[in-house]
């Protein structure tokens, strides 16, 4: 399919200027998402609508995934603003660098009455020594500081520069966010301006494929857009010689721009649903090869980690329960690393986790145990609590019988006494049956000492 020229190729001739780049709002008006920080009179529009006498703001940290604005927010604000704008990035600055930014802010705000703000990105890559030159300058007032994490800033950022700063976490951008940025990418003159068509099936790719980071989806455009170009530029199609036409950009342009097979996986749709399908039962099969390939595609594919380390924990307690008791608590901290370290990093507390799971002993007797439970409670097999078992605490509780003849398991040989704990109605019934897998192994003969001592058999 090819569309009728509307325009030139001036929007591929920009140099060596990603379009990520040449993208970046001029305004707060034209940041994309985010728009809970944004509403009238919020830290930001303050930050951006000060003057350079009156700089009407305190510090930030915007904390965020990566491709959610940060950067944007803090150039937004500075070119909105046009006060005095510094940046500096964690990855190459130093205490040197702070300092000496700190002096020139101070001599500008004695000079001229007038506040610099600082943009630090990435602060949690600073150290504690480093971060602690930053507090004279925000504390005196000397710089308006907005940093810039992927980390929890309660575990990166140190608490005498948490409690002077105001902490704005920023949302991964929606697939609306998304589509308005790449439909302003296309038709701007610091963009494509109008030199591609993008088709509807490509632009949904692209969407899909970005999972909320807006570079990303405007680095497959631009890597799409050149694509469309050079195929249409190709001197042995001779079909559309002669012919002025515009380059249009459709699914299977997108699809090898940016190297991913796995383009189809649509985390609403049947895709999601299959491969997430395919790593649990893998996991659950102990093929730890294939668990590590459907990891691989739903990371590659930008699906949210955390999806994938709360099925991870589901599969740790279901699949492998109690035949590897240490399954659920490496579960819960992968979980709990990904969200420490974000991603890319992610990957790796996620990997070691699925590895451990599907080379652990699987059991899911703990899981049938309380599914077993949980029917006869909907079926109304429930009886009373026994006498014996009830509350005692409470004044009148003993007359009325509750307590009466519990027995104090810690005061029985073995901290185990003869005693009934079910209801009369459910009385013998045996809802966990351990494999003899793992771990599982000890449970079993211990559980059947423990039955028949409390049920004095």
């Amino acid at each position: 399919m090819r569309a009728p020229t509307t325009g030139g190729r001036a929007g591929l001739a920009q140099g060596s200027v990603p379009l990520a780049v040449r993208m970046r709002p001029t305004s707060l008006d034209e940041v994309a998402g985010q728009q809970h920080l944004l509403g009238r009179g919020s830290p930001l529009v303050q930050l951006a609508t000060g003057t350079r006498e009156n700089p009407g703001g305190v510090s930030v940290i915007l904390w965020g995934p990566p491709g959610t604005g940060k950067t944007t927010l803090a150039q937004a604000i500075a070119r909105q603003s046009g006060r005095e704008f510094v940046e500096l990035s964690a990855v190459t600055a130093g205490v040197k660098d702070v300092r000496e930014v700190m002096e020139k802010a101070l001599t500008h705000r004695d000079l001229y009455g007038s506040t610099t703000v600082l943009f630090l990105d990435e602060i949690h890559r600073f150290s504690k020594a480093q971060q602690d030159a930053l507090l004279p300058g925000v504390e005196n007032g000397w710089v308006i500081l907005i940093a810039a994490t992927t980390e929890n800033p309660s575990f990166s950022v140190i608490s005498p520069l948490l409690s002077r700063s105001l902490l704005l976490t920023l949302q991964p951008l929606t697939d609306a966010d998304l589509g308005m940025l790449v439909d302003r990418a296309v038709e701007d003159p610091r963009g494509l301006g109008g030199s591609v068509v993008l088709g509807d099936e490509a632009r949904s790719a692209i969407v899909r494929l970005s999972s909320g980071d807006a570079r990303r989806a405007l680095t497959a455009l631009e890597a799409a857009a050149s694509s469309a170009v050079a195929a249409q530029d190709d001197p042995d199609d001779d079909s559309l010689d002669g012919v002025d036409t515009v380059p249009v950009i459709d699914a299977d342009t997108v699809a090898a721009a940016v190297d991913r097979a796995l383009l189809r996986y649509d985390r609403q749709g049947d895709e999601h649903y299959d491969v997430i399908s395919a790593f649990i039962k893998s996991v659950r099969g102990s093929d730890v090869d294939a668990a590590l390939h459907y990891l691989a595609r739903m990371i590659e594919a930008g699906e949210d980690p955390r999806f994938i380390a709360r099925r991870i924990i589901i599969s740790a307690s279901e699949d492998i329960g109690m035949a590897d008791p240490q399954a659920l608590p490496i579960a819960v901290a992968a979980a709990q690393a990904v969200q420490l370290i974000g991603m890319p990093e992610g990957r790796i507390p996620l990997a070691e986790a699925v590895v451990y799971l599907a080379t652990a002993p699987k059991s899911n007797a703990a899981y049938n145990g309380v599914n077993a439970a949980i029917a006869d409670v909907k079926a109304g097999r429930l009886g009373v609590v026994p006498m014996h078992l009830r509350d005692a605490h409470y004044p009148g509780a003993k007359r009325l019988g509750h307590g009466k003849g519990y027995v104090y398991s810690h005061d029985a040989e073995h901290g185990v006494a003869e005693q009934q704990y079910l209801p009369d109605a459910l009385d013998g019934t045996e809802y966990y049956t351990p494999t003899t897998n793992g771990y599982e192994r000890e449970v079993g003969p211990r559980l059947e000492r423990l039955r028949k001592i409390t049920r004095g058999e």
